[in-house]
């Protein structure tokens, strides 16, 4: 079924947008997986990154409270009926690491104040002052206080006093069986002995624990200057990806993660733009390769137009001449001619009406042996304006016929001899011809102009008819095009003419030029070299390897 152009474009342009949104959709929705994946990659990455601090701010914890209970859980009568001494045999049978000074306070007492413990001789001593003492004092006494009160205290197992960063003090408040307050077992902590043994350990053992094969992190711990006291590897001048304080002691200090390699944050997000990347050149692939298929589509179409164009100007082109050869042959078969000189008359009609359908008839050939490539020419060497005389002398009948003017400049001029296909030739000059009076607009003067510019022999064809836009001028020279606006376009004609002749003149190594404005009338121009001569190729050659001699 034939569609008309329009709709047929309609067509096309519906099948490329049913194509384009739903491919626009599909990156659409790619667009948000991708996203929403970035998203939860860097989420699933940031919760392992906590998760292995969190081990380590555990396996701190753990050794902390682990030491602190195994060895401060003293029984309440070691205050109530006054047996420190077996408080001393427990500290000394335990033993701690990572302590400074392990102590007692015996909230019984009305003074209540810290007893030392000393390893040397087993035993619990009063200390000298120092700020040491003043930190444990500082820790003691809201126990104290609590104790003086009489308050019940439930659940406190463990606590932790760091109000002096260079005196941390773990406390283990002890309770009779009324869970009132009796005393106090505490320990001083070594930082020292917490930054060189206890971080190193707590992070092996949470990599020992945790499946880092592709995360492969640097460890940090910063004290609460900022200064960083412990790292497992160089960061490179990287901040940490995540940090987190310590948890029961040295809660002003910060663990903190950097992936070794790159996160799989980063891997996410490369993998979310090379997907983007790669979505959007195939996608932008598909568009071209729709919209090349639409340009091929649309050319097609296009073409098919102008061949059906050029089968209904050609068929009238046949029809005009046609009809008047057939007038003239029925008025001569009928006898109607009275004179000899009429008879001559009607035959030059036919005679030209003949010639022009031969035109025709050849242009089409000629074309076709173009398009096929078995178009040859025959060059001889001519006197170029005895065949643009002899072209003119044909088609003046016709231009008579008419009421066309030709006139002829430069026919007086000498000019030199030219290799060419005098046939090829006049057909072109014929076609150029042949255009002037079709869009002549009503105004009878032709002009043919002969003339030698430089190495070239100008033929040249004025007329002064309708003109051609200039953003045309470079298209009339193609095949089946017609120009789409103005006069130019109801004129009928097959669209090869100037097609013929740009391929004729370039098989001559010549030009053709146009110079047209609009309602001023166009100069239509081909450029035909002159034949150089044997003796000047010769001496030319001659001087060209006198010049290579000269320069080996």
């Amino acid at each position: 079924m034939n569609l008309p152009p329009a709709l047929k474009r309609y067509t096309q342009w519906l099948g490329f947008t049913a194509v384009l949104i739903p491919l626009l959709v599909l990156l659409a929705l790619q667009y948000r997986s991708l996203v929403r994946l970035d998203q939860t990659s860097s989420l699933v990455h940031k919760a392992v990154l906590n998760n292995f601090l969190e081990a380590v701010s555990s396996e701190v914890d753990y050794f902390y409270r682990n030491n602190a209970e195994r060895v401060l859980d003293l029984p309440a009568s070691v205050f109530t009926q006054g047996q420190l001494a077996k408080a001393a045999v427990h500290f000394k049978k335990k033993g701690v690491e990572g302590v400074k000074r392990l102590f007692v306070v015996n909230l019984q007492e009305e003074e209540g104040n810290p007893l030392y413990f000393y390893p040397d001789c087993a035993s619990f001593q009063p200390p000298p002052w120092s700020p040491e003492l003043r930190a444990v004092y500082v820790a003691s006494s809201p126990w104290r206080l609590l104790a003086h009160k009489g308050a019940v205290v439930e659940r406190v197992r463990l606590a932790a006093e760091e109000k002096d960063p260079d005196y941390r003090i773990l406390l283990y408040p002890v309770t009779d069986d009324a869970s009132k307050l009796v005393g106090l077992a505490g320990m001083v902590l070594d930082e020292d002995y917490f930054r060189n043994r206890v971080l190193p350990m707590a992070v092996d053992k949470a990599l020992a624990t945790f499946d880092s094969g592709e995360l492969a992190p640097f460890v940090s711990v910063k004290d609460a200057k900022g200064r960083t006291v412990y790292t497992t590897g160089a960061l490179h001048g990287r901040e940490p990806e995540v940090e987190k304080p310590f948890s029961l002691v040295f809660t002003d200090w910060t663990v903190g993660l950097a992936s070794r390699h790159a996160t799989p944050a980063a891997m996410a997000r490369r993998s979310f733009l090379l997907n983007i990347c790669l979505s959007t050149a195939l996608a932008a692939v598909l568009l071209s390769g729709v919209l090349l298929t639409l340009r091929t589509s649309s050319r097609a179409m296009k073409l098919s137009r102008m061949k059906n164009e050029f089968v209904s100007n050609v068929s009238h082109e046949l029809r005009t001449p046609l009809a008047s050869i057939r007038v003239f042959a029925e008025l001569l078969r009928l006898g109607r001619v009275e004179t000899p000189e009429k008879t001559r008359e009607y035959g030059e009609y036919i005679e030209t009406e003949s010639r022009r359908l031969s035109q025709l008839i050849n242009n089409i050939l000629d074309f076709a042996s173009i398009e096929s490539g078995r178009k040859t020419y025959h060059f001889e060497r001519c006197d170029v304006r005895e065949v643009v005389c002899e072209t003119l002398k044909t088609f003046g009948v016709r231009l008579r016929q008419s009421g066309f003017n030709i006139h002829l400049e430069g026919a007086d001029i000498p000019l030199p001899p030219a290799r060419i296909d005098a046939g090829a030739v006049a057909q072109s000059l014929s076609n150029l011809l042949d255009n002037a009076v079709k869009y002549s607009n009503g105004r009878t003067d032709v002009t043919v102009t002969l003339r030698r510019d430089g190495d070239w022999i100008v033929v040249a064809v004025t007329d002064q008819g309708i003109g051609i836009p200039r953003d045309e001028q470079r298209k009339i020279f193609d095949r089946f095009h017609r120009v789409s606006t103005g006069l130019v376009h109801d004129v009928k004609g097959s669209g090869l003419g100037l097609s013929i002749v740009r391929h004729i003149v370039d098989a001559h190594r010549g030009r053709v030029t146009v110079e047209s404005r609009p309602g001023e009338g166009s100069t239509f121009s081909i450029l035909l070299p002159v034949e150089v001569p044997e003796t000047a190729s010769s001496a030319t050659a001659a001087t060209q390897e006198a010049l290579l001699s000269r320069s080996e």
